[in-house]
């Protein structure tokens, strides 16, 4: 007997920005394919993971907006995240084993008063237990094999960290707004140290990252809901339409330069523009051009000139 052919699911020409609230307990990964069985798109990705014990804010991005990926990823972040005192884990966070404890509580008091050292451009080592690579290998790999991970401090951006509250004696609460590669539960390690006790990270939520905030936020039941109530032989247009962003969202950060229709074509085509305006840039390393509002091309300027190396299919 023939082994019947297996049909194919139509994948969908989808362009934009998805902000998902990510729940807690499953991973980025996790995420993103239950959002491909959702929209069954013909490209898709997310910028910035977030560990599967944290929740929050996961850019998605369909079709041509993964070419504004790294526009995303390199934005500030602002988490909140609830420290318990006593008690420094090898994961720093709930997930690990008890490597070192304390009975020291620091009160509002001690721990304001040291916050001012975690701001601005510090050296930070990452967790053990993280992605960074080391001789080829993840090094939250090597950890699990039982292998000692030596990882070197590395600077990173603090532009903020704030005690929100301290809902008894063993937890406190905070809020960083940082930059890229911060690792907030080496932030609680590093508390810990600092105020004489031990610390891990026992909740984390991710509020923004780069142009998407709380306010863009899609609850993921919210999104299943909206899928299963389709009408049958209806599209994912009505999806679309509801729950993703314009490509040029995560764009906000860059100078923006209109082109006429003519020289949006020539773009289009890898050519280089003469920018017409008295307040057109002369000089700009990451630009985009637009016609009409909708984005043609990510580039640079060179006196006065726009040079493309990205271009949108918009």
């Amino acid at each position: 007997m023939a082994r019947q052919k297996q049909v194919k699911r139509k994948k969908n020409p989808i362009n934009g920005w998805l902000v998902l609230d990510k729940p807690y307990g499953i991973t980025s990964n996790e995420a993103l394919g239950k959002i491909k069985r959702i929209f069954s798109p013909q490209k898709v990705g997310h910028a910035g993971t977030l560990d599967p014990r944290a929740s929050g804010l996961l850019p998605v991005a369909f079709g041509e907006a993964t070419k504004t990926v790294p526009f995303v990823m390199d934005g500030r972040k602002v988490y909140r995240f609830e420290v318990t005192w006593g008690a420094e884990t090898n994961t720093d966070d709930t997930e690990g084993e008890v490597i070192a404890s304390s009975d020291v509580r620091p009160d509002a008091a001690a721990i304001s008063k040291v916050l001012g050292e975690f701001v601005g451009t510090i050296l930070q080592v990452p967790p053990k237990f993280s992605a960074i690579k080391v001789a080829g290998e993840r090094a939250y790999d090597l950890a699990r094999d039982g292998e000692e991970v030596e990882l070197e401090a590395r600077p990173i951006d603090v532009h903020r960290l704030d005690l929100v509250e301290c809902p008894d004696e063993n937890r406190a609460v905070f809020e960083a707004e940082c930059g890229k590669g911060t690792y907030v539960r080496a932030l609680a390690r590093d508390l810990g140290r600092r105020l004489g006790t031990c610390g891990h990270v026992t909740e984390l939520r991710r509020l923004l990252v780069g142009p998407f905030g709380e306010e863009d936020l899609i609850a993921f039941d919210e999104l299943v809901e909206a899928a299963d109530a389709l009408e049958e032989g209806e599209g994912v247009e009505a999806l679309v339409a509801e729950f993703i962003l314009p490509v040029r969202d995560a764009m906000d950060a860059l100078v923006e330069v209109p082109v006429t229709l003519d020289d949006a074509a020539k773009i289009r085509k890898g050519m280089a523009v003469l920018l017409r305006g008295r307040d057109a840039p002369l000089n700009t390393d990451v630009a985009f051009a637009s016609h009409a509002d909708v984005p043609v091309a990510i580039g640079s300027i060179d006196k006065g000139r726009f040079q493309p190396s990205r271009v949108f299919h918009l």
